[in-house]
């Protein structure tokens, strides 16, 4: 019988830390999607495509980045359209050192923003590129400090859209 009584209190135990893990694990989740939830709420006043709609990818180079926005559906022309219009004022204002779109979403804190605002003229260079379902920002600099930023940056906005960005992988534009 003390054989049985120990098995009983083993799985006991074994519930007992099951239940804390989820508890504990609980609250992270939580909080990442409440912030992806603000994020999303934030974007959709600033970003003129629905992000439900869209799907964000990062690819990180050696030498910067590609962000792409594409519609998931790419016979959806009135997000095509958006896509391109917003991204190409986007590269505009990024060459010129203004982050406040990124910044009105993500916040100020964001990972990465301080250093590419604070980049001297030229140090960094953003190519915008329209796209058969969307458009493209290419990322270009020789700073590591630089590459590093659009590397913290493309992880925290991966974070901040969940399901609706992915990483890519871009060898070709190594």
């Amino acid at each position: 019988m003390t054989l049985v009584n120990e098995d009983v209190k083993l799985l006991r135990c074994a519930v007992l830390l099951m239940l804390v893990i989820g508890l504990l694990s609980r609250p992270v989740h939580a909080v990442e999607n409440r912030r992806q939830m603000e994020v999303a709420a934030r974007g959709a006043k600033v970003m003129p495509f629905s992000l439900a709609q869209t799907q964000h990818q990062f690819s990180k180079t050696d030498t910067g980045g590609i962000q792409r926005v594409i519609a998931r559906d790419d016979l959806d022309l009135q997000q095509v359209w958006l896509i391109r219009q917003h991204l190409e004022q986007l590269a505009d204002s990024f060459n010129q050192g203004d982050f406040s779109g990124p910044e009105k979403i993500h916040g100020a804190d964001m990972p990465g923003l301080a250093a590419m605002r604070a980049a001297k003229p030229g140090a960094l260079q953003i190519h915008y590129t329209a796209e058969a379902a969307g458009a493209s920002l290419t990322f270009h600099s020789r700073d590591p400090e630089l590459i590093a930023a659009v590397h913290d940056w493309f992880d925290a906005q991966l974070r901040d859209h969940g399901g609706d960005a992915t990483a890519m992988h871009c060898p070709h534009h190594q």
